[in-house]
């Protein structure tokens, strides 16, 4: 059988002796793109095209050809084929449920992709008139919304989720779809939820299921009234909750365990027998070649969770045994592209199977720790806009789970230890830890070490300000808990003062350089503040007298910088210039500690 060219939608390319033979299917969709109506001569037409397998590439590639004037001139055709798609959703015939969704799938794609510039409303009215753009969207919801609860396939479960995800993401921000209107009016909230709290259904589709609610919260959520939002900040049924974070676990989890996969790959064989060969001197160049793709998707799921319904927080403590560091990675469908790291699903097999065989060996893990793990590779490198927004996302993640009582009393309870191996960047001056070494702690004490890490570890020309402000920040709301609360927390306190030394230490040997970016003096104050809460008040939560002694010490045997500090935000406070009044903020602030 000859091979199809499906993006010509040919049977057979033309010869000296033969003309070329078309698909019935692509005949077809060439009388949709004539100016006349396709069923004038056969009152069959529409329900003989859904049951003919869909060309998509051909008919992407025809409307996308043709520009706004040229669709206007087929509009009545459009429009009825968008209806008529809408009509096939609710037969009973599955093939034509199937093709009348990828259909619908190559309309929306075909025509937003050469009209980006042109406006929602004629985007809306090239499809399906304005006029009955209402009762047409009404139609397509109600039909999607009755295929995702009704007991269908989960192929065709998944086909809705492909539209829906489809019809959400056409445009390059989402707010300027204007289209989601209709989609905010007819809400599938219900059948979203109905997914994630049922077992089999959230298995094989949670992961679209979550990716297509966050992006709904997002909707003009600061210009209108997004009902999405207000509904999930109102979602109480556990078991729901409980689906939701666990497709957001799995899939943090299954870029953990790709990560660390890499990583060893990238440790072993005649690489690194090279690199111990010759020294340290190339670890940055193999840490390169490991590739990380963040998942936006599903940070910006959980972020919209724990910010949004509080009753989400405890899902966050919940244990499990730990599912990242089982290797059964998933073989991709041949028939799929190769996703980059970290933004695919994760596998049906690891979705299936949330409950794992207790085994001595094995770690209890819970949502936080995945998430923590995962935050410790994303900000290993923000070296590039992509990267830093990603770590910027993950800090404010945890700023909202710092503020939040409930959070605060799992991270500092003695009875919920755990051993949390984060990912930390390689440095020439020190060792790898080893995970064996570490022992179980409170959950904060991961949070304290994740903060300490970023503190050490990016003191670089490219000075992420922004993310060393929401850091220091997330380090004062938890022992701001622990002076209310008199936690007397059992942690290596010296490296964090250390660390927060040597950030002074930096801002001072790079005034000039930082100054021309940035206020370095709002900085300087958080850090002078939490120097002078433990000063002040750290005789009820530090653990020890010695403690206090150590702190003392630390301060002492470091005075040099923190005189340097007094004399630069002195001088700068006496000038007159847009620094003065935040430096001679500083300047009140280190009375405590001189």
């Amino acid at each position: 059988m000859a091979q199809v060219d499906k993006k010509a939608g040919l049977l057979r390319k033309s010869s000296a002796s033969r003309k070329p033979l078309k698909e019935k299917v692509v005949l077809m969709y060439d009388e949709i793109f004539a100016l006349e109506d396709p069923a004038k001569n056969n009152p069959r037409f529409w329900e003989e095209l859904f049951l003919m397998k869909v060309n998509l590439e051909y008919l992407e590639g025809k409307l996308e050809s043709l520009d706004g004037d040229e669709v206007m001139k087929i509009k009545d055709n459009i429009n009825s084929l968008f209806h008529n798609c809408i009509q096939a959703l609710a037969e009973e015939h599955q093939i034509k449920v199937v093709n009348a969704l990828q259909t619908l799938c190559a309309l929306l794609r075909g025509v937003h992709q050469r009209n980006k510039s042109t406006s929602g409303f004629d985007i809306i009215n090239m499809l399906m008139g304005f006029d009955k753009a209402e009762l047409r969207m009404k139609a397509l919801m109600e039909s999607l919304d009755a295929q995702l609860c009704g007991d269908r396939s989960h192929s065709l479960k998944s086909l809705c989720f492909k539209l829906l995800l489809c019809l959400v993401t056409v445009t390059d921000n989402i707010s300027q779809n204007t289209i989601l209107e209709y989609v905010m009016i007819n809400s599938i909230f219900e059948a979203i939820l109905q997914i994630l709290s049922h077992t089999p259904s959230r298995i094989q589709h949670g992961y679209d299921a979550v990716v297509l609610l966050v992006l709904l919260v997002n909707y003009r959520k600061y210009e209108s009234v997004n009902p999405y939002i207000v509904k999930l900040s109102i979602v109480d049924d556990e078991t729901t909750l409980n689906g939701m974070g666990l497709v957001i676990s799995q899939a943090l989890s299954e870029y953990n365990r790709q990560y660390k996969d890499k990583e060893e790959e990238a440790q072993g064989g005649f690489f690194s027998a090279f690199t111990n060969m010759v020294g340290s001197m190339f670890i940055a160049d193999a840490e390169e070649k490991i590739t990380v793709h963040t998942n936006e998707a599903i940070l910006l799921a959980l972020y919209e969770a724990v910010h949004l319904n509080r009753n989400f927080i405890t899902v966050l403590a919940q244990s499990h045994p730990e599912i990242d560091i089982v290797s059964t990675p998933s073989v991709a469908a041949p028939t799929m592209p190769i996703a980059p790291l970290g933004t695919t699903p994760p596998s049906l097999d690891m979705l299936a199977s949330p409950e794992l065989p207790l085994d001595p060996n094995l770690q209890t893990s819970n949502l936080l720790i995945t998430f923590l793990k995962y935050s410790s590779i994303v900000m290993q490198d923000t070296k590039d806009e992509h990267r830093l927004s990603s770590a910027k996302l993950c800090l404010i993640i945890l700023t909202c789970i710092a503020e939040d009582q409930y959070a605060n009393s799992f991270l500092h309870d003695d009875n919920m230890s755990f051993r949390v191996n984060l990912h930390r960047m390689p440095m020439r001056h020190r060792k790898k830890l080893a995970d064996k070494s570490l022992p179980s702690r409170p959950l904060v004490c991961a949070v304290l070490d994740l903060m300490v890490e970023f503190i050490v570890s990016h003191m670089m020309k490219d000075f992420p300000m922004d993310l060393y402000v929401r850091c220091v920040q997330v380090i004062h709301k938890l022992i701001c808990y622990q002076k209310k609360c008199r936690i007397r927390l059992h942690y290596t306190w010296r490296e964090l003062w250390t660390a927060l030394i040597n950030l002074l230490k930096f801002l001072l040997s790079h005034e000039t350089t930082l100054l021309a970016k940035y206020n370095i003096f709002n900085l300087a104050l958080l850090v002078v503040n939490l120097f002078n809460m433990f000063i002040t008040y750290g005789d009820t939560f530090l653990p020890t007298p010695s403690s206090y002694d150590e702190l003392y010490y630390e301060i002492v045997r470091m005075h040099q910088v923190f005189d340097n500090l007094y004399c630069m935000v002195l001088r700068v406070s006496t000038n007159t210039g847009q620094w003065k009044e935040p430096a001679s903020k500083v300047t009140h602030a280190l009375g405590n500690i001189r």
